[in-house]
């Protein structure tokens, strides 16, 4: 008798076909994960004297020192940066709560261009709120002062990872 084309004599596929799906799977993932290296977008950062993690950006295509801040709920800017940045303001001021007790103005900014080191990221809202606080601070202990945070809404839906050692954002 004589057995069907692709058939073994148990009436299953080859051993040979499952060899070569099992290496195109693994040639497919072996692919994936290098065009995942690829794609990686790596950001310098720089960790200031106060200890604290900041990076070079670009807001509407004007510079801009951002802190990374995983602690904050959201991405701020200075309020008084509204006009340097060309920041359009969306719906109406709102109480935001800070790391302090006082409650204080924010307005929400949206499709505000965004730029970290060569990589163009794209649209991202940001908090408006007053930062002169921040700034004194950061500037009573040594440091420069800041336009704007990257916070915890950013780093999250980029799946941000910090690399301490070689001082990088990687997303």
């Amino acid at each position: 008798r004589q057995k069907p084309p692709g058939k073994d004599e148990y009436g299953y596929q080859s051993f040979s076909l499952l060899v070569k799906l099992i290496f195109r799977f693994l040639l497919l993932l072996k692919f994936e994960s290098l065009f995942r290296k690829m794609n990686t977008r790596k950001v310098r950062i720089k960790i200031t004297l106060t200890h604290h993690l900041s990076c070079q950006a670009r807001i509407n295509g004007v510079k801009a020192n951002l802190l990374i801040d995983t602690g904050a709920s959201n991405s701020c800017i200075a309020l008084s940066q509204k006009n340097y940045f060309g920041i359009r303001e969306k719906g109406n001021p709102f109480e935001a709560a800070g790391a302090g007790e006082d409650k204080m103005k924010a307005i929400l900014a949206h499709r505000c261009n965004l730029i970290l080191g060569r990589h163009l990221i794209g649209q991202q809202s940001f908090v408006l709120l007053d930062m002169q606080y921040i700034n004194a601070t950061l500037v009573k202990e040594g440091g420069k002062t800041i336009d704007g945070i990257l916070g915890n809404d950013f780093l999250r839906n980029h799946r941000v990872i910090i690399d301490y050692r070689e001082k990088k954002m990687i997303f």
